[in-house]
């Protein structure tokens, strides 16, 4: 005779408890407490920037004060509109395209060792020849236009994306591929379905560098030769020893590389949610 058994729900074991994911309240309560560390460094910066300035202890023709350079943010925000938007234009295609062709030669490369072998050691010699010394050879090459900038752009953020995308696409256990390659799964299938989705946290990461990079490479290209962009304004107001205009630019460049920056964590946190939580966890625990 058989006997049928039937499970209750499972008891709770004495002395443990129950994992819960963090609530909305938590997660908020999370940022405050990593929040206000930089904060308060930021307002530390700026009161003392405001002290400096206040007690005249720099001339104010090497650095202004803080509400010289907020009359000029605000006097001049159509100037630096205009200038600002060139130079996000040049940063986000340059980005664009180095994310394009860096993860199409990372793949070319973990999928051949002997493309990596020649080509690893070419992206390594680019990458350690300084762009502000090659920038002019593109102006040459390619004129005044927005080419040379975009291009110098994409060199600058090349290489992170590429070095973090072939990382990831090696970190895949090998056990998954042995098992993928057991149940009859296809090198495509195998690709789209185990190596890049493992993959996309190492990319993230190499996107986070390569996004404030890129606002760097569209500014170096711009400090060579343009009539136009932030680097523009920068070399205008340095010849006319205008700091507060100098000062004003510099901080809007630093916006544009922290909402970058800002805008790929919030990509990396809707399309990995698991791995955002898994992250956060491990910065709550280590404090």
């Amino acid at each position: 005779m058989s006997q049928s058994v039937v499970e209750g729900p499972p008891r709770e074991v004495p002395g443990v408890a129950r994992r819960k994911g963090p609530g909305a309240g938590e997660r908020l309560a999370r940022a405050a407490e990593h929040g206000w560390r930089p904060a308060a460094l930021l307002l530390a910066g700026l009161a003392l920037w405001w002290v400096t300035a206040a007690a005249e202890l720099v001339e104010p023709y090497l650095v202004p004060s803080p509400g010289a350079t907020l009359d000029v943010l605000t006097g001049r925000a159509d100037y630096l509109w205009q200038h600002t938007w060139v130079t996000t234009y040049e940063t986000l295609l340059g980005f664009g395209i180095a994310v394009a062709v860096g993860v199409l030669a990372a793949v070319v490369m973990v999928h051949s060792p002997t493309v990596e072998k020649t080509l690893y050691p070419v992206l390594l010699f680019a990458q350690v020849v300084p762009k502000i010394a090659v920038a002019p050879l593109f102006v040459v090459w390619l004129g005044f236009g927005i080419t040379p900038k975009i291009l110098i752009a994409v060199l600058i953020a090349f290489f992170p994306v590429v070095i973090s995308m072939v990382t990831g696409l090696k970190a895949v256990d090998p056990e998954m591929l042995q098992l993928s390659a057991t149940m009859g799964a296809g090198p495509w299938r195998t690709f789209t379905r185990i190596r890049f989705p493992a993959s996309l946290p190492y990319l993230f990461s190499g996107l986070k560098v390569a996004v404030t990079l890129a606002v760097t490479g569209a500014v170096v290209g711009e400090f060579v030769g343009a009539n136009e962009g932030l680097g523009y304004v920068i070399l205008q107001a340095n010849g006319n020893l205008d700091t507060p205009m100098l000062f004003a630019a510099l901080l809007v460049m630093s916006l544009i590389g922290v909402v970058l920056f800002v805008l790929v964590d919030l990509a990396e946190r809707l399309l990995l949610p698991w791995h955002a939580a898994r992250r956060d966890t491990g910065a709550t625990t280590a404090f």
